[in-house]
């Protein structure tokens, strides 16, 4: 009874495609991350231009003046009001940055993406076909209408009777291949061992060559899928033409890949072909299968023969075959015009075959010519491996190619023609100079995206857009000024694209035949890179592969007082993880809630609410005529513009001897003091609000009874009191709204007012309709529509140079939305009458079908989400809970004639998993002090450059989003927030200011070089330029003790005494080892202050910090480190390892680098037979517990520095996984082969017992104990992404009295373990919404499981009581067969084992493992009950016999809200 909550979703691009999407002139990226799919557009904006080659920072960085002011302990004053401005002129450029438009969770691993042109499409634009893991094919379209994916087909091809061979393998065992024809003709897939699927498009001639349109033709029993029913077509007229088809596709077929050929024995890759008339393919195969062992027998196997397909006659035709191929061939890429052909890629050479036949080679290592008799151009001196590489193409118009390497080195593929035959072909390196090195580590996919960018993704590194610009050697481009050569940007959509016959004499690029010339520059093979310049635009963070975890305490470096403030908004522990491969190599620092920078503190108990201001200061006239140059542009209108940076703060206090009352202080770089001599009046009572009209000439404060207006100098304009001068009412203002020119006030009477500026400053009441006033409303929010969005379609309302669009939103006491266009006041252009339901898609004409809960709506509020590169409005809706609902706005398509706002404005609702805190920060504090409702949500237009909104309350939080990611509403650390406001002076940039609920107010800066929208936590990265493949936490020093390894040549052992020709083997071209070595890393800064070097060819596999007994006599016990290695050779020598402890000690530090006083000293090493795969502490008496070998031994440490062994147990294979649980001797150990044992150890006399085996041979990758109430689990994870749970149960009859552990249940990740670790939660049910009594009794700790994976996820297993999991499992089955899940997949079959017949033929249990199974919940299945509006919510719940009160709590349970992080 568990359930499976997703935190961090997967971050490792797999595939990336560009394509026309989401209209025709859309430039799109689809960016596939195992099962997250991502849809992007593309922005080009003016950033700063790095010297480093790389793009633009993200918006949490600040400027390193900024920092050093942060670290400032001198004084408040001096810390975050200083005014030393340092300007600084910078080189800006032309960059392509990333923009999501929408992202998907899908039930299914996605192995393959390819872009298609349909015939009825809904935008006219291309579609996507998605390949995923067990043989199934979605295609899908972009609905402009919901604004999101829509499927049109779902094609299954897992059917038992396709697989023709008894003995083939499943078909998650095999990698299915993807491709489709250029002009979309048919679509080829590539399944299980021998099979390939043809799937044809319907064309725009086909109606011409059928006898009935329309008419479908006749089932044929051996198809894979049955045929559509296509009498239910569409009666679509055009032009008073006929219908057309109701489906783009025709029935696919599939076939065995031997029909085509009867040598298509082994089929290795294919891929379809440009320029042919018919679809026609290439594939590479063999014969016989190759082996590098068998090399000399089996030398050149390979084939490659190209097919042409009659989709009508379901037959193909091989036009050429090409044999003798080198046998490392791995890969067919097509090649468009002016190239032709396709390239095929080995691991030592790459080989060109164009559409004749003709073939061309080049050997870029010196293994290529003795692996193979293939005629080649030598160029191994470049040294090239080509294993893990990827090619692009470049630019149509060059026809040269982009080459990453598996290092993240680039290098240039050149092709040379004559005439249309390629005669040659070339690579050459990018110099480090010219950007050949911004990558760190090798790419799994590229997309070129036109314009001189690509899209590189990479599981191994962070993600990037690529781009390049080049001088060109055969144009020169006069520059209009001073006539130099230009740089020239290269558009692959520019150029024109032609699809001509392979026999058609016509030439599109308009060159001579008898032209012999090199794409890319007269420099064929010469070597030279001086024509390219790469430079990096944009990224996506990557977290993968967390090899390994750890839990360490938060580093503070600031002074003592900050110190203290900063470990009340610090978590206790932070989670890092290891990221990247090669140089690539680092760690993850993870924290689940924002933790500020805070620059100063105060205690100020009296403040409950607090702004900052900013505003023109007044010069006098006398004075305007001595402004001259660059002072008189700081003056506009007889107003100082000054500086951008805040100069007042306004703070409303409550005490019980004054009551409510306001102070202003002045802002300064001497520190900041209340002002007295001023016409603001603290007495006029507490301040609502605080805000600027008239350009910034007047500072508006909102009391409670009135309004009043100043000048820049705190200079009284204005008064403006609440009394109705008719009925004599004086009502009571609860908030307010702002936008130039405009003041909406909320008054607690559920009325408005709306105050308007004139040109001198002053303001009015706007004379409104009678029923705008008469009405009651409970919120309302002003927005200046710049962009347009809420503007109606083909409407010329912001013309260039006119105001922006002012709008009013408004909230009905019915929860209805009103939006007013000012000035007009008579009625609205917008009405939604049923935002009170919170629906999925909120539209002027949407009516729930069966009326029944709204949703108690409090607040509502439009603002801008985003970053500097991209910011959109959205509808923010609060509840009385303090939960938000966030509304994307967007049109919908219409017709010419139906243009209105009513019927093309909707909203689409944003997926929010973070659920508001209810009791959890309050529970100890008076009611009083936690009444925070009245603390209206905060619009920050620039917090350390997100455009965001802060929650106050018990709750507090922020909505950040960046240009790539969606918003997400991240805590903020602390207590509960009464008031807050931005904060920007010289000592503060872009920072914030807030008081709590104790009465201390902080001024604060979000952390430097810490990300939070990409994944919902806060991140922070840290590069080592080594992979790392452990590490562990040191406490008493607070270090990190890391083991990386970097690639080294290996050389045989020239001493060997049996191998004595090893001694005469010299190569220039050497295989690479992992060399490993033992580093300590320092928080403070994250430097590495000390290196342990390892043997040769020695890397360590685990490192963990183990409370060891030291003596024998004292039984004295300390931390120390236990570092377990392997001796990596060649495959004909034993493998051996060593147990290394390390102790860390003071030392002198190094002049200037005070976090070097710390040393790692040796005290103990032991040799053993087999590596040590894995490290654990066992028992009571400190006592280590090492996997060697195929055993696992009990060790002590001596006082002589040896490990005495004391006691062991004989495993099977290799043993993978050791854990404990302290306290009790219980231990877990996983076989890679052989499935998991649990095992007890004894002390008195030491033993190693055997209490249970697993009763399958699982291949467990991770494991650890999950204790539950009176229970205890076993949970293992597989090699093939499952979770399997296991349990101990002496007393149950098919356990065998315990010798056999039951196996519960298995569950389908999705995702490539790396780790599980038990952690705590933050309480035995999570943050309940449910009050708890005060004299209740304390409740156990929970336990649950943090699990790792390769993909850059990260989860947990949360176990649930039992009416916990009865609720949400009815509630689990509902929503599934409920909602509409992307890409028709089902969510049930992707969580069920893969393979499930094997795993019940295994386990021998029958129905206790799958079918009778009380299986683990998806929390992601369950997350999307906040999808559906509160009437369809509450329908749900009853159908699954509970209340949507008791559903909120449940969540909240699995919700994945960790008290340690």
């Amino acid at each position: 009874m568990q359930c499976f909550t997703e935190l961090i979703p997967p971050t490792a691009v797999t595939h990336a495609l560009s394509l026309h999407f989401t209209s025709p002139t859309a430039n799109n990226l689809v960016v596939a991350k195992t099962s997250l799919l991502q849809v992007f557009s593309l922005k080009t904006v003016s950033t700063e231009l790095d010297t480093g080659l790389n793009g633009g920072k993200p918006p949490g960085e600040i400027s390193q003046a900024a920092e050093r002011r942060s670290l400032n302990t001198g004084g408040l004053e001096q810390s975050f009001l200083g005014a030393d401005v340092v300007l600084q002129r910078s080189e800006r450029a032309q960059t392509t940055k990333l923009v999501l438009v929408a992202e998907y969770t899908l039930s299914g691993c996605i192995t393959s993406i390819a872009p298609l042109k349909i015939l009825g499409s809904k935008t006219g634009a291309e579609v996507l076909l998605v390949a995923f893991q067990d043989a199934k094919l979605s295609l899908v379209e972009w609905d402009p209408d919901c604004y999101g994916l829509a499927t049109i087909s779902i094609h299954y091809y897992e059917r038992e009777d396709l697989q023709r061979s008894p003995f083939a393998p499943d078909l998650n065992q095999i990698a299915n291949i993807l491709t489709v024809d250029p002009s979309s003709r048919c679509a080829a897939f590539s399944f299980g061992a021998r099979n390939l699927a043809i799937l044809p498009f319907r064309q725009a001639g086909d109606d011409l060559v059928m006898d009935d349109y329309g008419v479908p033709v006749d089932y044929d029993a051996d198809m894979a899928e049955p045929q559509p029913d296509m009498n239910a077509k569409s009666s679509a007229k055009t032009n008073g033409e006929s219908t057309s088809h109701s489906t783009p596709y025709m029935a696919s077929f599939v076939l065995p890949i031997s029909a085509l050929d009867s040598n298509l024995v082994h089929p290795i890759h294919l891929s379809f072909l440009y320029e042919y008339r018919e679809p026609t393919f290439g594939i590479l195969f063999s014969t016989l299968a190759t082996s590098t062992s068998l090399l000399r027998e089996r030398r050149d196997v390979l084939c490659y023969t190209v097919f042409t397909l009659d989709l009508e006659q379901r037959a193909s035709t091989a036009i050429l075959s090409v044999t003798g191929l080198p046998y490392d061939l791995h890969k067919v890429i097509p090649l468009p015009s002016p190239v032709g052909g396709a390239l095929l890629v080995g691991g030592n050479e790459l080989v060109h075959v164009d559409q004749a036949g003709k073939t061309n080679g080049v050997a870029l290592n010196i293994f290529a010519k003795e692996s193979s008799a293939f005629s080649m151009v030598d160029q191994s001196e470049l040294g090239m491996r080509l294993e893990g590489c990827t090619i692009e193409l470049l630019g149509a118009d060059t026809g040269e190619m982009l080459l990453i390497l598996d290092t993240g080195e680039l290098a240039i593929v050149t092709f040379r023609l004559d005439g249309r035959s390629v005669s040659g072909l070339s690579v050459r390196r990018v110099g480090s100079d010219k950007g050949g090195t911004v990558l760190k580590a090798g790419s799994s996919c590229v997309a070129n995206i036109g314009r001189g960018r690509a899209f590189i993704g990479s599981e191994d590194t962070d993600s990037i857009v690529l781009g390049w610009t080049r001088r060109s050697h055969q144009r020169q481009r006069t520059g209009p000024e001073n006539g130099t050569e230009s740089e020239e940007y290269f558009d692959q959509d520019d150029t024109e694209d032609y699809d001509d016959d392979l026999y058609s004499g016509a030439d599109p690029d308009g060159l001579r035949q008898s032209d012999s010339f090199s794409l890319g520059g007269p420099d064929f093979g010469g070597g030279k890179d001086e024509d390219y310049v790469f430079r990096v635009n944009d990224s996506l963070i990557n977290l993968a592969p967390m090899k390994d975890l750890t839990f360490g305490k938060a580093m503070v470096i600031q002074g003592d007082e900050e110190k203290r403030d900063d470990r009340r908004v610090t978590a206790d522990l932070e989670l890092v993880t290891s990221r990247g491969h090669h140089k690539s190599g680092g760690l993850s620092v993870l924290k689940q809630e924002l933790e500020p920078t805070v620059i100063g503190m105060f205690d100020f108990p009296e403040a409950s609410n607090i702004w900052s201001v900013r505003a023109k200061r007044p010069v006098m006239k006398e004075l305007l005529p001595h402004f001259s140059g660059r002072d008189a542009l700081d003056v506009e209108g007889g107003y100082s513009l000054e500086n951008e940076f805040d100069r007042f703060m306004i703070v409303s206090k409550t005490s019980a001897e004054r009551g409510e009352e306001s102070a202003v202080y002045a802002l300064n770089p001497t520190g900041f003091e209340e002002l007295q001599d001023t016409e603001f009046d603290p007495a006029a009572g507490g301040t609502v609000d605080v805000g600027t009209i008239g350009c910034g000439i007047r500072i508006v404060q909102v009391l409670k009874g009135e309004v009043r207006s100043y000048d820049g100098n705190l200079g009284l304009a204005q008064i403006y009191p609440m009394a109705d001068d008719v009925t004599g009412a004086e009502p009571k203002v609860v908030s307010a709204s702002f936008a130039d020119p405009y003041v909406l006030i909320m008054r607690d009477d559920n009325t408005i007012m709306i105050l308007e500026c004139d040109d001198s400053g002053d303001f009015e009441e706007v004379e409104s309709s009678q029923a705008l006033k008469s009405r009651k409303w409970l919120s309302g929010s002003l927005y200046a529509d710049s962009e347009e969005v809420f503007a109606q379609k083909g409407s010329q309302t912001n013309v260039h140079g006119a105001k922006k669009s002012i709008l009013m939103f408004l909230l009905t006491v019915d929860g209805g939305l009103e939006i007013y266009t000012l000035p007009n006041f008579d009625s609205p252009t917008y009405t939604a009458l049923s935002l009170g339901f919170l629906p999925p898609l909120l539209s002027a004409g949407y009516t729930a079908r069966r009326p029944g809960t709204r949703a108690e709506l409090t607040e509502i509020l439009v603002a801008e989400l985003g970053d500097s590169t991209a910011k959109s409005p959205y509808l923010i809706v609060r509840v009385a809970n303090d939960d938000l609902t966030i509304y994307q706005p967007f049109h919908r398509s219409a017709t010419e004639q139906d243009q209105s706002l009513s019927l093309t404005l909707q909203f689409l609702k944003i997926s929010n998993p973070s659920l508001a805190k209810a009791y959890s920060s309050s529970v100890d504090l008076p009611a009083a002090e936690t009444d925070t409702s009245s603390s209206p949500l905060r619009r920050l237009p620039d917090v350390g450059g997100y455009s965001t909104v802060f929650l106050p309350g018990v709750s507090p939080s922020f909505i950040l989003k960046e240009a790539s990611t969606t918003p997400k509403v991240i805590n903020l650390r602390g207590k509960a927030v009464k008031g807050m406001s931005g904060f920007h002076t010289g000592g503060c940039e872009k920072g914030w200011v807030y008081v709590d609920v104790e009465g201390v107010v902080r001024v604060s800066q979000l952390p430097q070089g810490v990300r939070y929208a990409d994944t919902g936590w806060s991140t922070r990265t840290v590069d080592i330029g080594e992979e790392i493949e452990a590490l562990a936490y040191h406490p008493p020093t607070e270090t990190y003790v890391i083991a990386t390894s970097e690639k080294v040549d290996f050389e045989l052992p020239k001493d060997d005494d049996y191998h004595k020709e090893w001694a005469k083997e010299d190569i220039s071209f050497k295989p690479q080892i992992d060399q490993g070595s033992i580093k300590l890393l320092s928080p403070v800064n994250w430097s590495i202050i000390e290196t342990y070097p390892l043997q040769p060819h020695e890397i360590a596999l685990s490192v963990k910090t183990l409370s060891l007994e030291t003596s024998e006599l004292t039984h004295s016990r300390a931390p120390l480190i236990a570092v377990g290695t392997s001796h990596t050779l060649i495959t004909d020598l034993p493998c051996r390892g060593s147990i290394y402890i390390f102790e860390i000690i003071n030392v002198v530090p190094e002049p200037g680098r005070p976090e070097t006083d710390r040393k790692l000293k040796l005290i103990s090493k032991e040799d053993v037979k087999g590596a040590v795969t894995a490290l654990s502490e066992v028992g009571t008496q400190g006592f280590l517990l090492a996997a060697q070998g195929q055993k696992c031994m009990v060790r002590g440490l001596k006082e002589d520095g040896t490990l005495l062994p004391v006691a062991f147990i004989d495993m099977m294979c290799h043993v993978s996984v050791t854990k404990t649980l302290p306290g009790t001797g219980m231990c877990v150990l996983g076989d890679a082969v052989r499935g998991v044992w649990f095992v007890g150890y004894a002390e008195e006399p030491y033993k190693m017992t055997v209490f249970g085996k697993s009763n399958s041979h699982l291949e467990v990758l991770a494991a650890d104990f999950l204790p539950h109430e009176n229970q205890l689990f076993i949970v293992v994870a597989d090699g093939t992404c499952n979770l399997h749970v296991l349990q101990f149960d002496p007393e149950h009859p098919k356990s065998l009295s315990g010798t056999r552990l039951l196996h519960r249940t298995v569950f389908h990740t999705g995702h490539f373990p790396s780790t599980l670790t038990r952690i705590p939660t933050l309480s035995p049910q999570g943050t309940r919404s449910v009050p708890v009594a005060s004299d209740a009794p304390p409740l156990p700790p929970q336990q649950t499981l943090l699990l790792t994976s390769r993909t850059g996820s990260l989860s947990i297993l949360t176990p649930l009581s039992e009416p916990v999991y009865r609720r949400l499992s009815s509630l689990h089955s509902a929503l599934t067969n409920l909602l509409d899940h992307p890409c028709g997949l089902n969510p049930r079959a992707y969580r069920a084992p893969t393979g499930a017949a094997a795993v019940n033929a295994m386990t021998g249990l029958g129905s206790d493992v799958l079918g009778g199974a009380r299986g683990v919940l998806d929390e992601g299945l369950l997350r999307r009950w906040w999808e559906l509006g509160t009437g369809k919510r509450g329908e749900v719940a009853a159908r699954a016999g509970v209340r949507a009160e008791e559903v909120r709590s449940d969540l909240e349970v699995v919700a994945g809200r960790l008290g340690v992080l």
